[in-house]
């Protein structure tokens, strides 16, 4: 049967990633019984400038029909000044929303031929494995009342609401610990519980959850304590499970223990495992149109697409080795090259990818 991907991607350097990782999509599926539709749409700042709406109709359009959405990056200065309401990240948790993608998956692996491009000594990173766990679609990204508003005083004021309620938590809980039984059985739940009410009722409803899953050892941690003892130990971690805000943070934290932002996919899923698929790096806009960009993030967030969406971990392994046999050989983009070695470019190390694939 065939099934439709939505292709999105976006600003910067999103359309460079992206390019390389549909062509490692198309050669990996060719021959295979997946038949996807690959169908284009605009977000972010492209979705601006083409229709005045950074998550445009036409692109909303599309998500009754689309299983998997592929999302380059949102994002640039050229959009800064816009209204709030128009500028290109609206179009991100825009699109998160109306997908429903409550858990977002952002791996953090250290392939061992990159443990001298981590910030941290090989010692401490190799072997490196954990999964971060965010809630997506609530929290203080999501929560009302906000604004910023003027005071009787002509003072300015802004306004962010943190709020979760128990049915939001209850189930990237019960996803977060599903995971751990299927890793090494080590969940550990992120939270502020010593000051913040909301994380008190975060901490609560992950304690009661946990009952129900007795073979995964359950831990909690504040986020000041998590975010040090990710860099003074971060293999004392397997699954890492958090909010919003938190896992935002601490996943960005996490991808420089494996050399780089560029080699971190994420996927977004809900309830059914439709799913939305990104490279964690942003846009950098500065590098945008440069053939510098690492596209293996994007190219892997294609495998973790197979993986959960297409339920096709055959084809997910296929690119994941092709990617581990380009390293070997010694191929680096720029942002994990050591000092003083040649780099390559977007599309020689994309090509690269292709030509590994079985």
């Amino acid at each position: 049967m065939k099934q439709q991907v939505l292709v999105l991607p976006g600003d910067g350097i999103g359309p460079e990633v992206t390019r390389c990782a549909l062509q490692v999509l198309n050669k990996v599926i060719a021959g295979s019984e997946l038949d996807l539709t690959m169908v284009e749409g605009a977000i972010g700042g492209s979705g601006y400038d083409q229709y005045g709406d950074p998550f445009p109709e036409p692109t909303r359009a599309l998500l009754p029909t689309t299983r998997a959405v592929l999302f380059g990056a949102v994002g640039g200065p050229q959009w800064d000044t816009l209204e709030r309401r128009f500028r290109p990240e609206q179009g991100l948790l825009g699109i998160r929303a109306a997908m429903g993608v409550f858990a977002n998956l952002r791996p953090a692996i250290l392939y061992p031929q990159l443990a001298a491009a981590s910030a941290l000594k090989p010692e401490i990173v190799s072997g490196l494995d954990i999964l971060i766990l965010r809630e997506l679609i609530g929290g203080i990204y999501f929560g009302s009342p906000r604004g910023i508003e003027t005071l009787a005083s002509g003072e300015r004021r802004g306004v962010n609401t943190l709020v979760y309620t128990e049915s939001e938590i209850k189930r990237i809980a019960h996803m977060g610990f599903r995971i751990a039984q299927q890793r090494k059985g080590r969940l550990c739940s992120v939270d502020k519980a010593n000051v913040l009410e909301c994380s008190e009722l975060w901490r609560d409803v992950v304690t009661q959850i946990g009952k129900e899953y007795p073979t995964v050892e359950l831990s909690h941690l504040y986020v000041d304590n998590a975010a040090m003892q990710l860099i003074r130990d971060p293999k004392q971690f397997d699954v890492m499970l958090t909010s919003n805000l938190f896992g935002d943070i601490l996943s960005d934290a996490a991808s420089m223990l494996t050399g780089s932002i560029g080699m971190l996919p994420s996927a977004s899923l809900n309830q059914d495992n439709v799913g939305m698929y990104e490279p964690i790096h942003g846009s950098a806009p500065d590098i945008a149109g440069q053939n510098k960009a690492n596209p293996l993030a994007m190219i892997l967030s294609v495998a973790m697409m197979l993986r959960h969406s297409f339920e096709r971990n055959d084809l997910a392994l296929q690119i994941e080795n092709a990617i581990g046999t380009v390293l070997d050989e010694g191929l680096r983009t720029p942002d994990i090259a050591p000092a003083g070695t040649k780099a390559v470019g977007t599309v020689a190390m994309g090509q690269a990818v292709l030509d590994a694939l079985i």
